[in-house]
Parts: structure tokens; C-alpha cells; sequence
């Protein structure tokens, strides 16, 4: 199969300033660039999914972070999958489909040695952005190693209809936790989590404050808290926290935006009492467990036993709307950008 000849220009997204509070259009410009042939040890992906992610906000402030910053009036990064239309390297041919980390772009050059080759036959390519790829190695890494989970935990989960916490949930469940209980947005979301995630209470955090509603969804406390969101649901979990309790921070999708330093939980003290513990984690310590991912989750995912949903929005044009709906919350599952 011969793979389709690159056009002169392909269209990628820049920032052009630092955005101040809530990301504005203006702060981002879709623009033509030049598609250069691949050097030494490089290739030319043609981009068919795009990634948006919540942690991209942090990359657009210029403040010292694990990541370095977006540098203005350059193209953007972030998860992508698409096939290789031109190679320079050993090991990777033209029609081979690979995961990279160059997105918001049509077209990427990228040295092989950062792309991973992935079969389309095995999984749908949209998974391998989710399901199968970083977002479901965050939910695997964070639940088992640094929240420690062990079977019969009771596990909270915020922003838990997300890509990262819906698969925290299920895992959760497959392992043997006694129960798993999830907050989000809107009621359709705590249905979904209920009915076809398999938590076993969900909540709406928008209905009530989220303090009281997880005590009555978890009268007898939890063992696990796998933050995606920060602010009163942080505080909510140290109050219900166990003995010997565990808190993840993965995200905190609350404070992401804020142009003043949002007030820390009220409770800390309680972690004296219950010999608790936060830690937070980035995916990127926890590569050396992709394969043990791979070998556990994939199965689940085959047979159906771990569900997921995508939120696919069409066109790299609408790729900053697709961005900007994460941080609202407008997506159910992975957020994808279909090229």
C-alpha cells in the first residue's frame, strides 16, 4: 500500500500570546506552514487524530512547570496518531500508523525515535490516544501504584465521566474494589457512570456541595481519592478519608484557569488522624508500566468488560473549540479532533 503524496502546506495551530485566566480566540491563530521531507532518522506523519487535553492549559503560561511551556508563535504539541506518508528511518515504513506527541498540526515531522508504531487492526486509532494510550496508563499508574489501591478499597473519583476517570472507575471495579463512587457535571453523566461504567453511586457535584453528597454515597468513608479536580472536592475527600487513606492528584481542573491562587483545603489536619496521604504523580514517571498496561487492560477493552466513550469533534479548524470544551466539561470520555 502506497501511502498518499504530502501536500506543499499543511495548516497548524500557533499561540500567539499567553492566555490570562480563560484561553480567548484571539490568544491562538490556524495557520499555513511549509511540509518539509523528513531528515535523518525522521518521518512525515499525515495526523488523522488529534488529542486535546486538559494539562495543555498549563503549557500555554509561561510559569516553570514539568513540562516546558509552548513557545509563542510556534505550533502547538500534543498527542496524535496518523500514518506515516514518507520515512527516513529504520524500522518505519510509509502506510505504518504511529502514535507521536507533535498534534495541532496537520502534517509532523518527527524523529522516529519518539513515534510508536501502532496496528489499526488490533485497536480503533482513536484508542490508542485514550483507552489504550496515555490517558488510560494515567488512570492505571495513579489507582495502583501511587494511590496504592488493594482489593476491597472504597475509591472516590472526581471529574469521573472523563477519559482519565472513567477507566480509574472501572479499573477499580475489575480489581475488586468494594465500591467505586463518581462525581460530574450534569445528570446524564451520573447516569452513564452508574448504568454503564458500573460505579456503584454517582453524583452531581453542580447540585449540591460535594462534602455531604459523599458522605451519603459513602457513609463508611473511602480508602482512595483520584483527583482530577481540585477545590471542594479535595477537601470533600480528606473529610471522608479513612484510616490509612490514599489521595492521588492527577489534575486539578478547577483551579486551571483561576488568576488568583485558589484557597487550599480547610481540613489538612485530618490527615493526622488518619495517618493519610497525598501524593501527586505525572504519567511520564510511570512508562516502565505500559506494557504490564497493555497485557491487563487490553483484554478488558477487547471483551467489552471496560467501556469507554470518545467526544470526536471534525476538522483541525475546530480544534481550539474541541480544547476549550475540555475545560468546560462538554466532553463525555476522550475529547479526539478527527482530521
Amino acid at each position: 500500500m502506497t501511502a498518499p503524496t504530502p501536500p506543499a502546506t499543511g495548516r497548524e495551530w500557533h499561540l500567539l500570546s499567553r492566555p490570562v485566566g480563560w484561553p480567548k480566540p484571539e490568544d491562538f491563530a490556524l495557520v499555513e506552514a511549509e511540509v518539509p521531507a523528513p531528515g535523518e532518522g525522521q518521518v512525515l506523519v499525515r495526523n488523522e487524530y488529534l488529542s486535546v487535553d486538559p494539562y495543555m492549559r498549563g503549557r500555554m503560561s509561561a510559569a516553570k512547570s514539568y513540562v516546558a511551556p509552548y513557545e509563542l508563535g510556534k505550533a502547538m504539541q500534543g498527542g496524535a496518531v496518523g500514518e506515516v506518508v514518507a520515512s527516513n528511518a529504520e524500522g518505519i515504513a510509509a502506510g505504518d500508523h504511529v502514535l507521536h506527541f507533535l498534534g495541532w498540526r496537520e502534517y509532523a515531522v518527527v524523529d522516529a525515535k519518539n513515534a510508536v508504531k501502532v496496528d489499526p487492526e488490533a485497536a480503533p486509532l482513536p484508542a490508542y490516544l485514550g483507552v489504550l494510550g496515555m490517558t488510560g496508563l494515567t488512570a492505571y499508574a495513579g489507582l495502583l501504584r501511587t494511590a496504592a489501591f488493594k482489593e476491597g478499597d472504597c475509591v472516590f473519583v472526581s471529574g469521573a465521566a472523563g477519559a482519565v476517570g472513567s477507566q480509574v472507575g472501572q479499573i477499580a471495579k475489575l480489581r475488586g474494589a468494594s465500591r467505586v463512587i463518581g462525581s460530574a457535571g450534569s445528570d446524564e453523566k451520573v447516569k452513564l457512570l452508574v448504568e454503564e461504567y458500573g460505579f456503584d453511586a454517582a453524583f452531581n457535584y453542580r447540585t449540591g456541595p460535594v462534602s455531604e453528597q459523599l458522605r451519603a454515597a459513602a457513609p463508611d468513608g473511602i480508602d482512595v481519592y483520584f483527583d482530577n479536580v481540585g477545590g471542594d472536592h479535595l477537601e470533600a475527600a480528606i473529610g471522608s478519608l479513612n484510616r490509612d487513606g490514599r489521595i492521588a492528584v492527577c489534575g486539578m481542573i478547577s483551579v486551571y484557569n483561576n488568576t488568583e491562587p485558589a484557597p487550599g483545603p480547610r481540613n489538612l489536619a485530618r490527615l493526622i488522624q488518619t495517618r493519610g496521604r497525598i501524593e501527586g504523580f505525572l504519567v511520564g514517571d510511570h512508562y516502565d508500566l505500559q506494557p504490564q498496561f497493555v497485557q491487563e487492560v487490553g483484554p478488558w477493552v477487547r471483551s467489552g468488560e471496560l467501556k469507554y466513550r470518545e467526544t470526536v469533534v471534525e476538522g483541525i479548524e475546530n480544534n481550539l473549540e474541541a480544547f476549550l470544551g475540555v475545560l468546560r466539561g462538554d466532553n463525555t470520555g476522550k475529547m479526539i479532533v478527527k482530521l
